[in-house]
C-alpha cells in the first residue's frame, strides 16, 4: 500500500512541495522511504494526489504527478457533540470517529466532565486531536479532514443555531427511542454523548428544548468513549455507506 500523507496546504498540478515536518519525518525515519517513492498527498479539499519524493536533504521534496478525484465520505453527515471524557479517552473518540465518517467534532464542557483545563491547555488539546483526525484520516483513506471545533460550554453550543441539521438525538439510556424507531434523516444529523456521570436532568430538558430527541441504543449502558463508535457505526448501517 502506497503511504497516504496530509499536507494542510492547496497542493496544484505539477507543483513540488515540501512535506510537512511531521510527515518527513514518518517518511523517511519510520517508513524509511527512499528518493524516487512514491506517496499519496490530500490537502483535505477533496482528492487526492500520487507524487514521488524527489529530493531528501534537510527537507522532504516531493513532486505532484496525478490527481484522483476519489472521495471517501459517507453520504449522511454527522456531527458528534462529545463531553469531555477523562484522561486520553478524547484522543480514542476523535480517531474511532474520524474512521467511521464523523463529519465534524465538537467536544463540550458538560457538568458532570471530571476534565478540568486552563484556556491554553484546552487550545493545546484541540490542535492535539486535529492532529490525531489528520492522522486517521492518512490511515483510513479519506480525503477530507473532519474538523474538531473548540471546547464549549453546553449552554453556550446549545445556544448556536443547529443550522440544516435535519436530526438532531442525545444519547441517554433510559430514553424511550430506539434508532429502528426513526425514519432517516433528509440532511446532516448531530448525535450528543454524555459524560462519564451521564447527562443531569437540566441539561436533558435544556438539549430537548434546544430540538434533541433522546435516543436509547440498547439495553447495555455504555462508557462515554464507547458511545460514539457505536451510534455512528449504527446510524452508517442504518443509513450511511456501511
Amino acid at each position: 500500500m502506497i503511504p497516504r500523507f496530509h499536507c494542510p496546504f492547496p497542493l496544484a498540478p505539477g507543483a513540488q512541495v515540501d512535506l510537512p515536518e511531521a510527515a518527513a519525518h514518518h517518511a523517511m525515519r519510520v517508513l524509511r522511504l527512499k528518493v524516487g517513492a512514491n506517496l499519496i498527498l490530500f490537502d483535505g479539499c477533496g482528492g487526492e494526489w500520487l507524487a514521488q519524493i524527489v529530493g531528501a536533504g534537510g527537507t522532504v521534496r516531493v513532486a505532484l504527478r496525478e490527481f484522483a478525484d476519489r472521495e471517501a465520505e459517507s453520504p449522511l453527515a454527522v456531527t458528534l457533540v462529545q463531553a469531555l471524557p477523562a484522561g486520553d479517552k478524547m484522543d480514542w473518540v476523535v480517531e474511532k470517529s474520524v474512521e467511521l465518517g464523523v463529519a465534524a467534532i465538537q467536544p463540550v464542557a458538560a457538568r458532570r466532565c471530571v476534565v478540568k483545563l486552563t484556556a491554553e491547555r484546552m487550545a493545546r488539546r484541540v490542535a492535539h486531536w486535529n492532529h490525531i483526525a489528520s492522522a486517521a484520516c492518512e490511515q483510513c483513506g479519506r480525503n477530507r479532514v473532519p474538523r474538531v471545533a473548540p471546547v464549549l460550554d453546553l449552554p453556550q453550543y446549545l445556544a448556536e443555531a443547529r443550522g440544516q441539521n435535519a436530526l438532531c438525538l442525545l444519547l441517554a439510556p433510559e430514553a424511550g427511542v430506539s434508532l429502528r424507531e426513526l425514519a432517516r434523516p433528509a440532511g446532516p444529523a448531530t448525535v450528543m454523548v454524555g459524560p462519564e456521570g451521564g447527562w443531569d436532568e437540566g441539561e436533558m430538558r435544556a438539549a430537548e428544548a434546544a430540538g434533541f430527541r433522546t435516543l436509547r441504543l440498547g439495553p447495555r449502558v455504555l462508557r462515554t468513549e464507547t458511545a460514539g463508535a457505536a451510534v455512528l457505526a449504527a446510524l452508517q448501517a442504518a443509513w450511511g455507506d456501511f
